[in-house]
């Protein structure tokens, strides 16, 4: 075993000076068997045929002994390198020639823990039969490998065990015993300083913070702006409402009796100003932007449909002055009797208004005594309150002593319990030990076959760039001479060539342009003629508008003195129900307060809705006394009667 312990040692040793970056293997055996001389020959020849077979079967001897020191190799030294790789040359390529004695013989010669742990690592069937083979498979072809190299190892499996069990035998026995030393040492803990109890630290004041401003009123408030917008908005709907209106009353105007001297839209406006007078006297007087005052400035669709309009409005005047001339009757009587009702159904509107007044009133009386039996109420519900939170804080405090006791019972399991989680963990990381290394096997397969991929994806954009390279390179036709001024010749009706082409381009655009000149001239002309005819147009609307104004006047004036008359104070039975019910309760609210020694409280105010609706019926009043004031200005100041006559 000495013998071949030693050409075991003289292998190893070459193989240790052996450098693949830098010599061939070829060069390196020379230089071997010229230092090998003065061994004799039988020596020599199995040294170099040892040290051959391990340089030229490196890559295989490589996987097996790099993945040796990844899984059970851990602890070995990379010293031992070369030795592992000869035991896995001998036992794949020379078993069959050598004999298993004499690679008994091989094996024994070296140390007998390390052969030990190699050979139970690589003669293992599962490593055999799953990634050795998949790992040699990629190097030479799968026959090969598992007809001349696996099936021999797989044959000699069980007297490899026998051997196997026999060093794992001789390295128990020859494993240095430990001697018991008769006093064991023990452990004195360090005198150190008792530290001293730390000082309690003395309380910092709490910072007295400035008390902050309370939030002004006006930050939930609308400004001024938007509020003065919003009125804008609804006088601009109420006077649309006012104008359908009136677009509805002019439809069926045939159908309507109307005195000689009243207007058209006369009658309608008279009952909108008579439904609107009794908000409009007792509302206060404020003060608000009037959008009347603003200019408008007409456009042409504005002017033709305002004389459109006034032109439609004389022919039926003139129609009607007709009929009454060929004998039709008067409706004066009617009107008279239509003026007494209207003012009727006023008066019944009055006092129902009054009515939902004091109802209001009323039920804000009742709502403060109903607001005064809530307070001793609630007086009562708040002793009933504490003494029931006195309640709850008994039970809260016997509650906390028991979740105490029932938390100290928890930390003790917790305690129990991670004892038992270290041993979880241990199994844990052993199953994820073999998951990884069964990912890294197939990563290793899926990257094998993405370069393989990638190499015919290669090889296919070469043939493809030297195909566009060939493409490229062929000559190319050169382009011939082009003469304007010949005919193509194809047959064609009316083929003419390109300068004649340009010629009649030429004179076809001079055409054109004179037509264009001819079209701006007839705009012109056409513009000037429709100008003055919105010019007459606008004086004709003039001269309507100075008449409507005046006759506008002389009804405003009607209407103030038929309002100027005292009218009878309202006695219906409903109003005066309703004072006496308020008085009955006023008393009773004094009363009780009498008794809680409550203060009486304010009067309430006006809501902001009322307030909004009675400045918007005081614009629509305003504006309308400033249009027909500006109507009679002009009216005097031009004349309309007269120039209407002579339309």
């Amino acid at each position: 075993m000495a013998y071949y312990g030693k050409c075991v040692e003289m292998v190893i040793e070459q193989l240790d000076k052996f450098k693949p970056e830098k010599d061939s293997p070829e060069q390196f055996l020379e230089a071997a068997s010229n230092s090998l001389q003065a061994l004799s020959p039988q020596k020599q020849a199995f040294v170099l045929e040892v040290l051959s077979g391990c340089l030229e079967y490196r890559k295989l001897l490589t996987v097996v002994v790099d993945a040796f020191y990844v899984q059970d190799g851990r602890l070995c030294l990379w010293a031992d390198y070369s030795l592992f790789q000869v035991i896995c040359y001998l036992a794949t390529f020379l078993l069959e020639e050598l004999g298993f004695q004499l690679f008994c013989n091989i094996v024994k010669s070296q140390p007998a823990i390390k052969v030990c742990k190699f050979l139970g690592f690589f003669f293992n069937p599962l490593n055999l039969c799953s990634w050795i083979k998949d790992e040699w498979s990629l190097i030479y072809e799968t026959a090969h490998v598992e007809e001349n190299w696996l099936r021999p190892l797989m044959r000699w499996q069980p007297e490899v065990q026998e051997l196997i069990s026999q060093l794992e035998g001789v390295s128990a026995s020859q494993s240095p015993v430990l001697k018991t030393k008769a006093k064991v040492t023990e452990p004195k803990e360090f005198n150190l300083t008792a530290p001293k109890p730390r000082a309690i630290p003395m309380p910092e004041p709490v910072p007295m913070v400035a008390k902050p401003r309370a939030v002004p009123r006006s930050t939930y408030q609308l400004p001024k702006e938007q509020q003065q917008l919003d009125m804008v908005k609804r006088y601009n709907r109420r006077k649309a409402e006012e104008l359908l209106l009136k677009a509805n009353m002019e439809e069926l105007r045939c159908a309507m009796p109307r005195s000689r001297w009243e207007p058209p839209t006369q009658d309608s406006k008279k009952q909108l100003q008579l439904q609107f007078q009794p908000l409009i006297q007792k509302t206060p007087k404020l003060t608000f932007f009037r959008p009347d005052n603003v200019p408008v400035k007409l456009n042409t669709a504005a002017i033709l449909r305002e004389g459109a309009l006034y032109q439609r409005q004389v022919e039926k005047e003139l129609q009607r002055v007709d009929k009454l001339v060929d004998g039709a009757g008067d409706f004066s009587e009617f009107l008279e009797w239509q003026r007494k009702m209207q003012a009727k159904d006023m008066e019944e509107r009055l006092a129902a208004g009054e009515c939902r007044r004091l109802q209001g009133k009323l039920s804000h009386e009742e709502a403060i005594l109903a607001r005064q039996n809530l307070m001793q109420e609630n007086k009562h519900r708040a002793e009933q309150k504490k003494e029931e939170t006195a309640k709850l804080m008994l039970q809260c405090a016997k509650r906390r002593l028991q979740e105490d006791r029932s938390l100290k019972e928890q930390v003790e399991q917790a305690m129990e319990l991670q004892k038992n989680v270290k041993l979880a963990q241990a199994k844990l990381v052993k199953g994820r030990r073999q998951i990884a290394q069964e990912v890294m096997e197939e990563s290793r397969e899926l990257l094998q076959r993405s370069t393989e991929a990638a190499r015919e994806e290669q090889r296919q954009r070469c043939e493809l760039i030297s195909q566009l390279r060939a493409l490229e390179t062929r000559p190319t036709r050169k382009g011939k001479l082009v003469d304007l001024t010949q005919i193509p010749g194809y047959g064609l009706e009316g083929e003419m060539s390109v300068v004649e082409l340009r010629e009649r381009l030429a004179l076809l655009k001079e055409t054109q342009q004179r037509e264009e000149e001819e079209k701006r001239d007839q705009i012109i002309q056409g513009k000037r003629t429709k100008s003055q005819e919105l010019q007459n147009t606008v004086e004709q609307i003039s001269l309507c508008r100075a008449a409507m104004g005046r006759s506008a006047a002389l009804r405003w004036e009607k209407k103030n003195a038929l309002a100027s008359a005292p009218g009878a104070s309202s006695q219906d039975e409903r109003v005066l129900e309703l004072r006496r019910r308020i008085a009955e309760r006023a008393a009773e609210r004094r009363r009780q307060a009498a008794l809680l020694h409550v203060s009486a409280p304010r009067p309430a105010r006006p809501k902001p809705r009322v307030q909004l609706e009675a400045r918007r019926w005081l614009e629509v009043e305003q504006s309308r006394e400033h249009n027909l004031r500006a109507r009679q200005q002009g009216g005097s100041a031009r004349g309309p009667a007269r120039r209407l006559e002579a339309a």
